[in-house]
């Protein structure tokens, strides 16, 4: 499923136009990205939680050349799925 088709499900699940469906999807997307940022993490009971976590800088080999080389760190985003909604994908 591509983003034009979560967004026409979710105007048929909710009863509403695909521009408001749209519109809902933005506003979600981005209240999620910059409330992320300030807190961390971001918790939705029985659905899921975000977070942003530290990946510490680390060794790698290319395998091409077998070089080694220094990946640097970075933020990564871990989504974590909840009971419920795990539940429900295993039924």
């Amino acid at each position: 499923m591509n983003k034009s088709e979560f967004v026409a499900a979710l105007a048929l699940h909710g009863a509403m136009s695909k521009a408001d469906a749209e519109k809902c999807y933005q506003v979600f997307r981005h209240t999620l990205e910059t409330e992320l940022l300030v807190a961390g993490k971001i918790t939705f009971p029985g659905f899921c939680s975000v977070e942003i976590v530290d990946k510490p800088a680390r060794k790698a080999r290319n395998p091409a050349t077998g070089q080694e080389i220094e990946v640097p760190a970075k933020k990564s985003i871990k989504f974590k799925a909840g009971k419920e909604f795990a539940d429900k994908v295993n039924h």
